[in-house]
């Protein structure tokens, strides 16, 4: 992680957060208009290959870098993100989406942020606070108002547990890409997005027999660059940054996106209780966007790999072999230490709180 002041880290983190999350939102809609003519496991691959596709085209393009590599160790991790994250959590999604309309669908995309702080805190030991406690009951009774009758604009209760379910597999994709979110960002989504279109493409060809025309194929790659491979970089960037729990803060912003978009391009009504869960949800993005954190902490003694520049974080001497010039990456250990500063719960927070 590259160090800076926490205000401005923070601020860095958000505006990954939330351009990731725009470029997300817009994927919905769009999907759900290219459903009509591709078969949802054959989508999702489709979706992965484009985003595979220009992100090695970017490393061909700009082969240096000096963030930390991808090792041996990591691999498990990788392949369960993968699995999770890029072969299941699209997959349910898109048989979902067939099932609700694109406001709802887009809306219930919510649930992502939720389940992702539930794991966060429960499981990998971030913290957050009442506020945020608050912001996550504010979505998920905005998500329930969206459990409407059958019908063409309505969410029947086995499309709404589809995409709940995408929502639990990314959240797990969240919190362990987070852990890996040290490395080379571009190197996790380029092996994330290779895998997971593989898979899905070979299994979707095996279900549907054929490829798309070359129109809906096209635009099916393109919009897997943007939506899956580009947005799931920038949410990287933002997870090292913020942690992933106030990361599904700003990654909650995605489905208004996508829900304005539904109501462009696909005409969805926008009743009652979709403006009821948009105000509810909106009212736990700001619970989230306001939360402050800041004590007096206790850093462990710690030896990682990361790119980084020298400071409080970061007063270790250089070997002979070590680069020079900031920021840079090498293996580098942490003294302990024990300060007070407003912080984020990225890998140098992971400390205990008293209740």
């Amino acid at each position: 992680m590259e160090s800076e002041d926490p205000l401005r880290q923070q601020a860095r983190g958000a505006g990954f957060g939330l351009a990731a999350a725009a470029l997300f939102g817009l994927s919905a809609p769009l999907a759900k208009l290219l459903l009509e003519r591709v078969q949802p496991v054959l989508l999702a691959g489709l979706l992965y290959l484009g985003a595979a596709a220009g992100l090695w085209l970017h490393r061909a393009l700009v082969p240096q870098t000096s963030e930390a590599g991808l090792r041996r160790s990591d691999m498990p991790k990788l392949a369960t993100v993968v699995l999770a994250g890029g072969v299941a959590g699209p997959v349910l999604m898109l048989f979902g989406l067939r099932r609700v309309s694109g406001l709802a669908g887009s809306l219930l995309l919510n649930l992502e942020a939720p389940f992702t702080m539930l794991l966060a805190v429960l499981v990998f030991r971030e913290h957050l606070g009442r506020q945020g406690a608050i912001a996550a009951a504010l979505i998920v009774l905005g998500a329930g108002l969206l459990k409407l009758q059958p019908g063409p604009f309505g969410a029947d209760t086995l499309g709404i547990a589809l995409l709940a379910a995408a929502c639990a597999c990314w959240a797990l994709d969240n919190n362990l890409t987070q852990r890996l979110s040290l490395r080379d960002p571009f190197a996790i989504v380029r092996m994330k997005t290779l895998g997971a279109g593989v898979a899905n493409t070979v299994l979707g060809l095996w279900i549907a027999g054929a490829l798309p025309t070359s129109g809906y194929l096209a635009t099916a790659l393109v919009l897997g660059s943007a939506s899956y491979g580009l947005s799931v970089v920038l949410d990287t960037y933002a997870l090292r940054s913020i942690g992933a729990a106030r990361e599904a803060a700003y990654f909650a912003t995605a489905p208004f996106v996508g829900a304005l978009a539904s109501l462009i391009l696909l005409g969805d009504p926008l009743r009652w209780h979709a403006v009821v869960a948009m105000l509810s949800m909106a009212l736990g993005v700001v619970f989230l966007l306001r939360e402050r954190h800041s004590h007096s902490h206790a850093h462990e003694a710690l030896e990682h790999e990361h790119l980084h520049t020298h400071d409080e974080h970061h007063a270790h001497a250089h070997g002979p072999g070590d680069p020079q010039g900031e920021p840079h990456s090498h293996t580098h250990r942490h003294a302990p230490l024990v300060h007070d500063h407003p912080h984020t719960p990225d890998v140098h927070h992971r400390h205990r709180h008293q209740r």
